[in-house]
């Protein structure tokens, strides 16, 4: 059982959730609209699809999210020359600098429509990023639960009741409603390596957790039980 001390402590409100998802996924699919202001904003937060669950979120919900987010570091208002209205944009890269826009893309999904399989995220995130395969869907996964400063993701491995391995997003903390915390997988709280050893940690780590993966898939056609 994974010792609660390690478990990650949210960063998120389910409405901040929202809010980053929101704005991640207009900058990449309607730029010339980005950043967002608060009325289109508010629209993009209630979207009935590519949204689980669906919210109804009011205006002033939205401006409090983002009046608390922006002295976390998590948002920035924005000011644009003859522009009548303030305008909003995300600063992931702020906080999670080491995501590039595949990674990036996955955990917008994630924090758009919750837990997912492989499969699933592949299929919804290529609005945002198109993957040539699953395996390199896992590979980004893995890449966010092995995060250097912290997981992001946790895997929810095929188990009674599911079938298949399910990744959710740790910035609003612990999973809930899924599985209890025994069943879901996050790496120690990270030790910095040294320089000579990141890359080939990073990598083995990657690699690892990928088989870990493909042999709970194998199990799970099978009827194989633990």
């Amino acid at each position: 059982m994974e010792d609660t001390d390690t478990a990650p402590a949210p960063q998120l409100s389910a409405v901040e959730a929202r809010i980053l998802g929101c704005l991640i996924e207009k900058e990449i699919t309607l730029p010339d609209y980005y950043p967002l202001t608060l009325n289109s904003l508010v629209s993009a937060c209630n979207q009935s699809t590519n949204r689980d669950p669906v919210m109804s979120l009011d205006e002033g919900s939205v401006q409090r999210a983002l009046e608390n987010m922006k002295t976390r570091g998590w948002v920035f208002q924005v000011t644009i020359s003859g522009a009548r209205v303030q305008k909003f944009r995300h600063n992931i890269k702020g906080k999670l600098p080491r995501l590039e826009k595949p990674a990036i893309s996955l955990l917008a999904v994630l924090l758009l429509r919750g837990a997912q399989t492989v499969g699933e995220l592949r299929q919804r995130t290529d609005r945002l990023q198109t993957f040539p395969d699953l395996e390199r869907v896992e590979a980004e996964l893995n890449g966010l639960i092995s995060y250097p400063e912290g997981p992001v993701v946790a895997c929810l491995p095929a188990g009674p009741g599911r079938r298949v391995a399910l990744y959710a997003q740790l910035l609003t903390g612990e999973p809930t409603g899924i599985a209890p915390q025994e069943e879901y997988i996050v790496p120690p709280a990270a030790v910095a390596p040294t320089a000579a050893d990141q890359e080939w940690k990073e990598r083995m780590e990657i690699e690892i957790q990928l088989l870990k993966t493909q042999l709970a898939r194998l199990k799970a056609s099978l009827g194989v039980e633990d």
